[in-house]
């Protein structure tokens, strides 16, 4: 199990900024729950506005590529740019930060500790019923 913290949180905004000054986004939306803190730092640190629904030329972001299920529902519009903080697969139509193991639970700073395990056994109890 990883526990990512704020200061990574931090490095994550930063770099990500840094990759995307020069673009022109129409704003910035996060997928709900993971997406959102991302969206909202890149929002205030890249000066566009937060957006409640994902539109042409916005930056699209979520914390992680898992399966790609979340994803694959905005790939349809045009003039986005796709951002995941970290990534279980090698990127191929959005960016990331990070590739990380495929087998590894990640615990976001947002998320609670307390409740990481219960999460990850309804996760993949979720994944065996979709089969």
């Amino acid at each position: 199990m990883r526990v990512l913290d704020w200061n990574e949180f931090n490095i994550c905004v930063e770099t990500t900024s840094i990759l995307y000054k020069k673009k022109d986004f129409c704003g910035v939306y996060g997928f709900p729950r993971g997406g959102l803190c991302l969206a909202v730092a890149l929002s205030h640190s890249l000066n566009i506005p937060f957006l409640q629904k994902p539109k042409p030329g916005s930056l699209i972001v979520d914390d992680v590529y898992q399966t790609g299920s979340t994803l694959k529902r905005v790939r349809h519009i045009p003039g986005t740019t796709t951002f995941v903080w970290l990534s279980k697969v090698k990127p191929v139509w959005w960016d990331t930060l990070e590739v990380c193991d495929p087998a590894e639970w990640l615990v976001f700073p947002w998320e609670n500790m307390k409740f990481a395990q219960q999460d990850k056994k309804v996760y993949k109890h979720s994944r065996r019923l979709m089969q």
